[in-house]
């Protein structure tokens, strides 16, 4: 059974919305899904994990979260290389441009992305939800 890090940061509620939806997608294809805040976790943890998805929604300039996600997030980037990895968030403004960039820095990292990102405007509606089932899947 492929064991899945869920790893995200939501001030809203969206972003959080977002990762259950993931895991349930995990666990709809037969993995075992572990949700985390990213305060939660860290790069000790990544090699208990076959796959992880982040998620973080777009804050400021369009930017990953500064206090909280982005110190986690770049402190895990030093075990990313051929990680299978999946990324997620939510934003009220913009066009994805946050994505867009983290994205490319994951791949300056060697990560494997395994499906196209999720990112939804606001709350999740229903395509936003099973989007994120399926990127949860992909990982398994």
């Amino acid at each position: 059974m492929s064991k899945i890090a869920v790893v995200y940061w939501s001030g809203t509620g969206n972003t959080k919305a977002v990762a259950q939806a993931v895991a349930d997608g995990i666990q709809a294809k037969g993995g075992e899904a572990v949700l985390f805040t990213a305060p939660e976790f860290g790069p000790e943890q990544m090699d208990d994990f076959s796959a992880i998805a982040f998620g973080c929604p777009s804050m400021g300039a369009e930017q990953l979260e500064e206090s909280e996600f982005e110190p986690m997030f770049s402190a895990c980037e030093t075990k990313l290389a051929s990680k299978k990895i999946a990324l997620f968030g939510s934003y009220g403004w913009g066009d994805g441009e946050w994505m867009r960039t983290w994205e490319e820095r994951c791949g300056e990292d060697d990560a494997r992305l395994t499906w196209e990102s999720v990112i939804c405007n606001g709350y999740p509606d229903e395509d936003a939800l099973a989007a994120c089932e399926a990127l949860g899947g992909s990982l398994v």
